[in-house]
């Protein structure tokens, strides 16, 4: 993974609008680490291989980054993105790291199940 480029990943975001995708969204804020350290609050989500449409994607800030999807009922949020992953395949993986390069939150979206 490397650090967030806006403008690539804003036109990656544009590239997948108005598809079926699938989407991987996870946050973590110490869920698997609250047992070792007991001043972690231990959060989490996780959902996986559901499938979504979003007709408007933006990535904004200034690192780290946030994404929305606008869908037709609502809309995804996900914050505190600073990896992509660039990809030969149509596929859009973002992850942010805390500061010691722990995973804290990661979306991906692809035209392929995960």
């Amino acid at each position: 993974m490397e650090p967030i480029n806006l403008s690539e990943v804003q036109q990656m975001l544009n590239k997948l609008e108005n598809q079926e995708l699938y989407i991987h969204l996870e946050l973590t804020t110490g869920a698997y680490a609250a047992h070792f350290d007991s001043s972690k609050h231990p959060a989490a989500n996780f959902i996986t291989n559901a499938v979504i449409r979003y007709t408007n994607g933006k990535i904004s800030g200034t690192g780290p980054y946030r994404v929305g999807l606008k869908t037709e009922l609502g809309w995804v949020y996900a914050e505190g993105l600073t990896h992509y992953e660039q990809s030969e395949t149509v596929r859009l993986i973002m992850a942010g790291h805390d500061s010691q390069g722990k995973l804290v939150v990661a979306l991906q979206l692809s035209p392929e199940p995960f």
